[in-house]
């Protein structure tokens, strides 16, 4: 259950706090206060879509924040769960569960076990047929229960080894296609040629043709620099100081250096010369090495970033097509075990399929017991189970979907496609009726349920909820007396000016409150007959839930 519920920057909502109770927790207040805005925040931590323009007027961000008393949950620590959602006008969402971060689409899993919002004009549970499924097995019960767990046991290793045939390319059309395309690729490799240092020796070719010009100039200047006149001179220098080095030791010293110089000058002036012969190259090995070039950079696309990469990516291809050819006998045996598998799932859907229909019709009648208490006389709920042939899903090979007929002499037609928002609400009070022992969620919330009801319906609406409210924690909003005279607990919502900007309130009433508030529904006004009907109806409440008690 809810036990806290806190808003912020919602609408006209400033910083509010909410505290419900168990059982049937009543909205009541004036019209435009923020008791929509209330469901709207639900809807909100719920993971549902949230409009930038609903953040408060001079604010950059909305916050929703829910504190739940789920002791058995995983999440739960001392059994709360704290659950907020931030959202900022830039479009940024932070979704915590007990301080940890979660996606939207986390938040809106984890909430659809603990809480189902029906309002006018959103009754999704009850539109999502795989719902449809899961309501008629909460109806049956512990009859269909073991069987499901068992064939469940068996889907989930139907599905490993499904997936192991398919990574295995057990699908023949799709080992043959993975084959090919292997085969074409590691054939694209082998004929490529590649060595591992091809390309920089490539690159270093490339650079010396597209250079070999300037290159060829500056050699050649070099060349003539030392050539022509530096070893000259310093071989006639070297002749001058052989004339005086008898004279002094030291002239002998420096004439030898410098015969050092000159001969590495003499070697220096062969390496030019060798430079200049190799710098000459002609188109086609120009257009040869952009050729290679380019085919190794096609190839880095799409095997690699280097060739070492590349080449790396061919044996990887070889050592897979030796596994896929190798393949046929272990995947065999995986199809074997599939077949068996299937065998005895295909039993078991069969079995659950029956319990099914031995129940729907039940299921259906207990339906249409109670939408006749909601006077929707006219109306007949039809849920059918349908057998796929052609597919198991993870709760046997049945498809569960709701029809409905709102009108004698209509034919039905799928409840998504038929169903008005007041008689959806209505529709799901009834289901929810029939299932309040059963029922797995924890919190429902119902968006004036009562719209356009009155009299007989109205009470059985009180009555349903107050039903409903022995197993789970409701939240209503309503404008029906009836129904505010049954709450467990009862709410005001109103608004006032504070700032000079508008702002919700909430207020928990007390006993005398309620029946002030219960007068104020019933006539608009509060006089000593409205009063004195509004603890009748208080009375009355407390004997229907020794009724359905």
């Amino acid at each position: 259950m809810i036990t806290n519920l806190h808003i912020k920057n919602i609408g006209i909502i400033d910083d509010l706090e909410i505290n419900l109770s168990e059982g049937l927790n009543v909205l009541t207040g004036e019209t435009g206060a923020g008791k929509t805005l209330i469901i709207d925040s639900l809807e909100i931590i719920s993971g549902g879509r949230f409009s930038k323009e609903k953040i408060r007027t001079g604010e950059n961000y909305s916050l929703v924040e829910v504190c739940i008393y789920k002791p058995e949950s995983q999440y739960s620590v001392d059994g709360n769960i704290i659950v907020s959602r931030e959202i900022y006008s830039n479009g940024r969402n932070l979704c915590k569960i007990n301080g940890r971060m979660v996606t939207v689409s986390e938040l809106k899993e984890f909430m659809k076990n603990i809480i189902d919002i029906h309002a006018q004009n959103d009754n999704q549970n009850l539109l999502d047929s795989k719902l449809h499924l899961k309501y008629l097995d909460n109806f049956i019960g512990k009859e269909i229960k073991g069987i499901k767990e068992q064939y469940k046991e068996q889907y989930i290793q139907y599905i490993e080894i499904a997936k192991k045939l398919k990574e295995n390319y057990g699908d023949e059309k799709e080992k043959q296609r993975k084959l090919d395309l292997l085969k074409y690729q590691l054939k694209e490799i082998e004929n490529a040629n590649l060595k591992e240092n091809e390309e920089v020796e490539l690159e270093e070719r490339r650079k010396l043709i597209l250079n070999s010009e300037k290159i060829s100039i500056n050699l050649n200047e070099a060349d003539i620099s030392i050539g022509e006149n530096c070893i000259d001179n310093i071989g006639k220098a070297i002749r001058s100081l052989e004339k005086i080095e008898i004279i002094d030791e030291k002239y002998e010293t420096t004439n030898s250096n410098l015969k050092n110089i000159y001969y590495e000058l003499q070697e220096l002036s062969r390496d030019i010369c060798s430079y200049k012969e190799d710098i000459y190259f002609d188109e086609e090995e120009r257009e040869e090495v952009e050729s290679r070039l380019h085919l190794i950079n096609s190839l880095k696309k799409k095997y690699g970033n280097t060739v070492q990469e590349i080449l790396e990516y061919g044996n990887n291809i070889q050592k897979e097509i030796e596994v896929i050819e190798n393949l046929e006998e272990y995947n065999n045996k995986l199809k074997n075990q599939l077949k068996l598998i299937e065998g005895e799932m295909l039993n078991k859907a069969i079995k659950i399929n029956e319990i099914r229909n031995k129940f729907v019709q039940i299921l259906s009648n207990l339906i249409n017991e109670e939408l006749q208490e909601l006077e929707m006389k006219n109306a007949t709920v039809n849920v059918q189970v349908k057998f796929n042939e052609n597919q198991y899903f993870e709760s046997g090979k049945d498809e569960v979907e709701i029809y409905i007929k709102t009108n004698i002499g209509e034919e039905q037609h799928e409840l998504s496609k038929i169903a008005s928002g007041g008689e959806m609400s209505r529709i799901m009070l009834a289901v929810k009726s029939v299932l309040a022992n059963s029922d797995e969620i924890d919190v429902v919330v119902f968006d004036e349920i009562d719209t356009g009801i009155s009299g007989k319906a109205a009470k059985s609406v009180s009555e349903k909820m107050k039903k409903i409210a022995q197993n789970h924690q409701i939240l209503v909003i309503t404008h029906l007396a009836v129904v505010a005279a049954s709450a467990d607990n009862n709410l005001y919502i109103s608004k006032g000016i504070y700032n000079s900007k508008t702002r919700t309130n909430v207020k928990i009433l007390q006993e005398d409150e309620i029946v002030e508030e219960i007068a104020r529904i019933s006539t608009g006004e509060i006089t000593e007959t409205s009063i004195k009907h509004a603890k009748e109806l208080r009375e009355n409440s407390k004997v229907v839930l020794r009724k359905v008690s």
